[in-house]
């Protein structure tokens, strides 16, 4: 049991930090896990604004304009929206079974843009090199997006498998649906991901076949898709209360 001094020095110590708190975003179960047992260091206002929202829906002005520590998302990309980024950060926590609950412990920034950076292998590995662990996603022109997760990164090194256990492929059937998806986890680790990018032409397509190495996201073997965009992001896990995390660049 918390002594009552110690209550009073934590207040304290967060009361600057507390109010930066999305807590609009907090589930109900999280809110009653997690933060009324610490209901004597938030201020009145706020935690009978939080509780009204979520006894009764009701959003007031304190919640509403409570502010985001910067993008889930930068710049903002153009073959995905936030909630999909959102399940993809459940799939790196192995959430599997709540995938589509709140999750902003991670940032990806955008590293490599077929549109802006050109289609080109050698650009790809030049700007995903050191930057681990990072997402790709690739857009074909049916708006069906596939992707991976490296956690594990590039080191240049050419036609050489890679061991990871936390690797995963995943589909979505477009940009914003969240219930049409697919994952498939690494079922070889020894054989999780092999360094090296193929782009042949000016008019690209994506050749899908059954990963032997990971289950099946596939309904189809053996399939050429027309690409439209091919995006990497690396994923930063987010720092709260930390002013080290708040003088980062990576904010």
């Amino acid at each position: 049991m918390i002594a009552n001094e110690n209550y009073e020095e934590l207040k304290n110590t967060l009361s600057n930090f507390i109010p930066l708190n999305k807590f609009s975003e907090i589930s109900s179960d999280d809110f009653y896990d997690k933060v009324h047992p610490y209901e004597r260091i938030i201020s009145h206002q706020i935690y009978d604004d939080v509780l009204a929202y979520h006894l009764k829906g009701t959003v007031s002005k304190t919640i509403s304009e409570i502010p985001r520590l910067g993008s889930i998302i930068n710049p903002a990309s153009a073959t995905i929206k936030p909630k999909l980024v959102t399940i993809i950060t459940n799939w790196i926590d192995r959430n599997d079974t709540n995938v589509r609950s709140f999750n902003n412990k991670y940032k990806f920034n955008l590293i490599y843009s077929k549109s802006r950076d050109g289609l080109d292998c050698i650009t790809f590995h030049n700007k995903c090199n050191q930057k681990w662990p990072f997402i790709v996603l690739i857009k074909v022109q049916s708006k069906k997006i596939y992707g991976g997760y490296n956690p594990i990164g590039y080191a240049s090194r050419k036609d050489e498998w890679l061991t990871t256990s936390d690797s995963f492929i995943f589909s979505f059937k477009n940009g914003q649906d969240t219930h049409n998806m697919k994952i498939g986890r690494v079922i070889n680790p020894n054989y999780s991901i092999y360094e090296k990018l193929y782009v042949y032409g000016l008019n690209p397509y994506l050749y899908l076949h059954i990963a032997r190495f990971y289950n099946d996201i596939l309904d189809n073997t053996n399939v050429y898709l027309p690409i439209e965009e091919i995006e990497a992001f690396s994923v930063i896990r987010r720092c709260f209360f930390n002013f080290k995390c708040f003088n980062s660049q990576n904010y």
